[in-house]
């Protein structure tokens, strides 16, 4: 298959090819501000001075071109941060294929020296900025849109970002910089109103700790529990999807699965559910473990939804496995039955894909599994492995920050 350039921390690869949608662009400014609250707000937080930067420009008239397709009670807002050294980052509502209501960071109190997207009080001040000026009386969305690496502590890797890597010196070419946390993320949503869905348009996403995290500020999560292409999202088909009065997260994951024609796995997790899912999950692991006793399971031929050895393909260095397939290898056939009726309630809806495009060589890194639909579950999961082999031990640690680890695992 066609090998793309992910949106994760690896180095920068050529241009892809692919096009979901023709992209028009029209831009312009308006100093009218919205005030009255209307149907649904949804920000689309591109945080883009980092490898994707190219790719930033390209979304974004994607969403201008699909404003149009939305109602004068639909409020689209883009905070708009690429690697372009004579533009600083602007947040702007998408009305009829055009910004309007632009605002600086400077109008948003975020100085110039601070201008970081990946730092918590600029990704603070922006949305309570968006969602304050633009309330809405159905809910809210939020787009997540950048490099991500699901749970993992931005140290966990050389090169890994938790999620939004900003390099601060306007370069497409460099992924080093500040990062989010998915508790960090967390932490800042609690402050914000409740939010109807996040759309994860950024790698790894769709695993239980990241999912179990964000539990209490998101009725659903949508995102792939893998690596994703560049060029993320059909904006033009997904954005009418967001404002959706019913269903709007399944609508989403659904347009994004048609874009990428079964080359890319997708989930709808409902968060309400991963409570129930993590007693599940702790019950099920208790009598697994009994039956292990001090051996670290053995993980080969298990599903895994990124690689990170240093060049080639090493079992020691996969992070993001299908949770179904693990429980379901190592449970007996009624703990499983039990299990996997509590990942049902979480994940309502997923999209299939045999094999996804990553820039790595598929069949060097991803050579050591078969994907099926029986054995696709949606969703990834760490299971801690012997800290003598690869970057286990650093692993092994760093995921005793996520509460997942605290209410499963202990």
């Amino acid at each position: 298959m066609k090998l793309l350039t992910s949106r994760i921390h690896l180095m920068w690869s050529a241009a892809v090819a692919l096009a979901c949608v023709t992209l028009l662009s029209a831009c312009s400014k308006d100093d009218d501000e919205q005030k009255t609250p209307q149907t649904r707000t949804v920000l689309v937080y591109m945080s883009a001075e980092n490898t994707l930067s190219s790719y930033a420009e390209a979304d974004l008239n994607e969403i201008m071109d699909a404003s149009i397709q939305l109602t004068e009670d639909d409020q689209l807002l883009v905070w708009y941060d690429r690697a372009k050294k004579d533009e600083l980052p602007w947040l702007a509502r998408m009305v009829n294929g055009k910004l309007k209501d632009s605002v600086s960071i400077a109008d948003m109190q975020i100085s110039n020296k601070d201008d970081y997207s990946s730092d918590p009080h600029v990704f603070e001040k922006v949305l309570t900025y968006a969602y304050s000026h633009y309330p809405a009386v159905e809910g809210y969305g939020l787009v997540l849109w950048s490099h991500a690496s699901g749970w993992l502590k931005a140290d966990s890797i050389a090169y890994s970002r938790a999620y939004g890597v900003d390099n601060g010196i306007n370069s497409s070419y460099s992924n080093n910089g500040p990062f989010l946390n998915i508790p960090t993320i967390r932490r800042v949503l609690e402050g914000q109103p409740h939010l109807d869905f996040i759309l994860a348009d950024c790698c790894n996403f769709m695993c239980l700790e990241s999912i179990y995290e964000l539990r209490s500020v998101t009725d659903y999560i949508v995102g792939s529990p893998a690596e994703i292409p560049d060029p993320g999202a059909p904006y033009a088909t997904v954005v009418p999807e967001m404002f959706k009065r019913q269903n709007a997260a399944k609508g989403i994951m659904q347009k994004y699965a048609e874009c990428y024609q079964d080359a890319l796995p997708l989930s709808v997790a409902k968060t309400s559910e991963m409570d129930a899912l993590a007693e599940a999950t702790h019950d099920v692991l208790k009598a697994i473990y009994s039956r292990l006793g001090m051996e670290y399971p053995d993980m080969t031929g298990m599903i895994h939804y990124y690689n990170e050895s240093p060049g080639r393909f090493y079992p020691y260095y996969n992070i993001f496995y299908d949770a179904g397939d693990f429980v379901k290898q190592y449970a007996t056939d009624a703990e499983y039955k039990q299990w996997k009726a509590a990942l049902d309630r979480v994940v309502i809806d997923k999209a299939f894909a045999k094999s996804w495009m990553v820039n790595k060589s598929w069949y060097t890194h991803y050579s050591d599994f078969e994907m099926t639909e029986e054995r696709y579950h949606g969703v990834s999961m760490f299971v801690p492995q012997d800290p003598g082999f690869g970057y286990y031990k650093r692993y092994n640690n760093d995921i005793k920050m996520m509460a997942w680890w605290w209410k499963v695992w202990e």
